[in-house]
C-alpha cells in the first residue's frame, strides 16, 4: 500500500506545502502517536519530496530519492542515541550536546540539498522509537532552540514521539504537531496479568501494595517489560471499549513512565508500587 493511501491527509498536506509557492512548509515538525515506524517513514518521505530533482512521484528513482531510500543521503540525517555521533562522542543512551554542536557546525556551510534532521530514539533491535525527556534531555533540546526558532532556508527538523508532552514545551511550541495514527494489528494480549490486574479500576486503595507484590512475583516467570506490556494492552482494550474515558489515556502514559523506569534499572517492586499508586484510586 502506498503511503498516500494510508495517510492521505498528511501526504497531501506536505506535498502541497512543498509544491505550492504560496504555502510554507513548517521548518520544525513534531509527529506523535504509537506507531513510530510510520512516523519515520513519513519523515523520510518528506525529506525525499524536498530533495527530489525529478517529478516527486512515489516511484521516482533519481539519485536523491535512491540515497534517501537507502538511508545514505548526506543531507538527510537520523539523530538518535546511536546514529550520527561525532567521533569523540562516547554517549550511548542519549542524544548528546556534541550531536547538537555537530548540527550547528554543519549549518555554517551552504548545501545544494535541503537538509532534514530526523530526531528519534532506537529500541534494542535498532527500530525507531519515540523521543522522551530521558533520551532527549533538556540540556540538548535547549541547545537546539535557536536554530529551530530561527532556521536557515533549506533546513527542516522533524521530531518523533509517542506523546506530545514527552518533549520539552520549548520544542513543542516551536514545532507544528501532527498526530500519526497506527494501522498495526494488535491482539492486545494480557494473559499474564489476567488474574491479578483486570478490573483494577474497582480495586481499593488498601489493595495497592498487595497487588504490586503479586505483579512483582510475576517477574519469576516474565520480564518486567512483558508484564508492563500486558498491563498496557489491558488498558488499551478498556480504552477501545470506552473511548470517552480520557483518564485511560493518562493511565497508558503512566505505564510508559514505568517502562522508562525499568530501562533506567529501578527495582521492579518500586516500579510496580509507583504504578499502582497512580492507577488505583
Amino acid at each position: 500500500m502506498l503511503l498516500s493511501d494510508k495517510y492521505p491527509f498528511l501526504t497531501q498536506y506536505f506535498t502541497n506545502a512543498i509544491n505550492e509557492k504560496n504555502r510554507a512548509l513548517p521548518q520544525s515538525i513534531l509527529f506523535y502517536g504509537s506507531d513510530i515506524n510510520a512516523q519515520y517513514i513519513l519523515a523520510t518521505e518528506i525529506a525525499r519530496l524536498l530533495n527530489c530533482k525529478n517529478n516527486r512521484h512515489d516511484e521516482c528513482d533519481c539519485l536523491n530519492c535512491r540515497w534517501i531510500r537507502e538511508n545514505t543521503h548526506p543531507a538527510v540525517l537520523t539523530i538518535s542515541k546511536i546514529d550520527n555521533k561525532p567521533e569523540d562522542d562516547e554517549s550511548r543512551t542519549v542524544i548528546s550536546i556534541k550531536q547538537s554542536q555537530m548540527i550547528k557546525e554543519m549549518l555554517l556551510s551552504e548545501s545544494e540539498f535541503h537538509r532534514v534532521f530526523i530526531f528519534c530514539d532506537r529500541d534494542e533491535n535498532g527500530n525507531p522509537s519515540g523521543l522522551n525527556q530521558v533520551n532527549f534531555q533538556a540540556e540538548t533540546a535547549n541547545s537546539l532552540l535557536k536554530i529551530i526558532e530561527e532556521p536557515q532556508p533549506g533546513v527542516t527538523f522533524i521530531f518523533l514521539t509517542r506523546y506530545i508532552d514527552d518533549l520539552l514545551s520549548t520544542i513543542i511550541s516551536r514545532s507544528q504537531c501532527f498526530f500519526v495514527p497506527s494501522f498495526k494489528s494488535n491482539d492486545y494480549n494480557y494473559d499474564c496479568i489476567n488474574n491479578i490486574f483486570t478490573d483494577y479500576n474497582n480495586f481499593n486503595r488498601q489493595d495497592i501494595f498487595n497487588i504490586s507484590q503479586k505483579l512483582n512475583n510475576l517477574t519469576k516467570e516474565y520480564t518486567i517489560t512483558e508484564i508492563l506490556d500486558s498491563i498496557q494492552n489491558y488498558i488499551l482494550c478498556l480504552l477501545k471499549s470506552n473511548p470517552k474515558e480520557f483518564e485511560l489515556i493518562n493511565h497508558i502514559k503512566y505505564v510508559e513512565e514505568a517502562k522508562l523506569q525499568a530501562k533506567l534499572g529501578m527495582r521492579s517492586i518500586n516500579i510496580f508500587d509507583d504504578l499502582c499508586l497512580k492507577l488505583i484510586n
